[in-house]
């Protein structure tokens, strides 16, 4: 996890006439955080909204596997593989930006292996809820691994997955593109900006909050950091 120190941060450009946000300026940890939006299993997305505030039926769906007596799951099958799917961060600032009870990222996603109990075909797996593709079982039976630590090779790239020499823009509607002179411009002028003077800039920080309001928004709203900035009031 990042240190409770560590701030990122975003600077809005803001039309105030129209109390919206036009673009954001951001760094390399923002834009990972926003794609790595894109790797949540649902499970993971509905206990983040906290069930009340999802739209649709699939908190309902979640909420019926809660409820299901063991009696009636196959054997071979834990609830918590539906109700807390693993997740793994590309890097510690962004894991910082979600509430790190909701995810099992330690526990089960480390250097060892594990086998099903029927060790089917010999197939190993780094993740102890993993299904056997073999006999359907979990896999969470530990095995030992011989030599030099090679497996470290195997787990999430933990530098993110975008180049950290470029700064970002972020439009309000998650459309990410690099930053430079000439887009800001085009931008302007797409938005037909002519009194200058009714743009505002605004550095604003990025935390836990507003990691699960960003989640929130970008799944029910077309202008996400309007909502999450500037009609929240974060």
């Amino acid at each position: 996890m990042a240190s409770s120190s560590t701030i990122l941060t975003l600077k809005l450009l803001i039309d105030t006439k129209r109390n919206k946000v036009l673009f954001a300026e951001t760094s390399k940890e923002v834009i990972d955080f926003l794609f790595n939006l894109l790797c949540l299993p649902l499970g993971t997305v509905i206990r983040l909204l906290n069930k009340t505030g999802m739209v649709g039926c699939l908190a309902n769906l979640y909420r019926s596997v809660e409820n299901m007596s063991d009696t009636y799951m196959q054997q071979n099958h834990q609830k918590d593989v539906l109700l807390k799917p693993n997740v793994s961060f590309s890097s510690p600032q962004v894991a910082n930006l979600l509430p790190s009870s909701d995810y099992s990222d330690g526990d089960n996603l480390d250097d060892s292996f594990y086998m099903c109990r029927n060790r089917c075909a010999y197939n190993v797996t780094c993740n102890n809820t993993t299904l056997c593709p073999t006999c359907g079982s979990i896999m969470n039976i530990k095995t030992k691994y011989i030599g030099n630590k090679v497996a470290k090779e195997v787990f999430p790239n933990k530098n993110g997955f975008v180049q950290g020499v470029v700064t970002y823009m972020v439009m309000d509607g998650l459309i990410i593109e690099p930053m430079s002179t000439i887009s800001g411009i085009t931008l302007l002028n797409k938005f037909n900006m002519k009194e200058v003077g009714a743009l505002q800039e605004k550095v604003v920080e990025l935390g836990l909050t507003q990691g699960v309001n960003l989640l929130k928004a970008s799944l029910d709203s077309k202008a996400v950091l309007t909502s999450v900035f500037l009609k929240n009031n974060v």
